[in-house]
């Protein structure tokens, strides 16, 4: 398998992208963080480089939030990467989608009052997005229900 593919109605040719359909489990979650770090590699960004650490973080806890609060019973999630250029910065945007559209992530800065209590073992993950990611959002499904949470991360200037 490889997952380096040229977008068809790219504009730049450094526009690149990676999709995958992965089970609503815990099993598709782990599948999805390990495939987008191949996929990272396979772009030029080594598996112990920050990139590739940042991109295995961000897709393991939004791929992990769509299988815990987005999961709908004999429905996939899927994982979207994209590369792309924007000015002269070359962009990395991952989209984690889901098929339920009534549970929304808050997008809020966090707050002393919002986090979770010390020694809790969730409800961080959105927390560790907002810090590792330039941005972040909720947008609907199109099409059909559900969401699609992304994050985008710089990858570096371009020349």
């Amino acid at each position: 398998m490889t997952p380096l593919t040229e977008n068809a109605d790219s504009i730049s040719p450094a526009t690149l992208t990676f999709e995958l359909r992965f089970t609503s489990t815990p099993r598709g979650a782990r599948l999805a963080r390990r495939l987008a770090s191949y996929c990272l590699d396979s772009w030029g960004h080594p598996y112990d480089s920050e990139v590739n650490e940042t991109t295995a973080l961000i897709v393991g806890e939004l791929a992990a939030n769509a299988v815990t609060h987005g999961r709908v019973p004999g429905r996939d999630a899927l994982l979207r990467l994209t590369r792309y250029d924007e000015g002269t910065e070359r962009l990395l945007r991952i989209e984690v989608t889901d098929t339920r559209d009534e549970q929304h992530p808050a997008i809020k800065p966090a707050a002393p009052a919002t986090d979770p209590a010390p020694g809790t073992e969730n409800g961080r993950g959105l927390l560790i997005v907002e810090a590792l990611a330039r941005t972040w959002g909720v947008t609907p499904r199109t099409g059909a229900p559900g969401k699609t949470v992304w994050a985008e991360l710089p990858l570096r200037h371009r020349p």
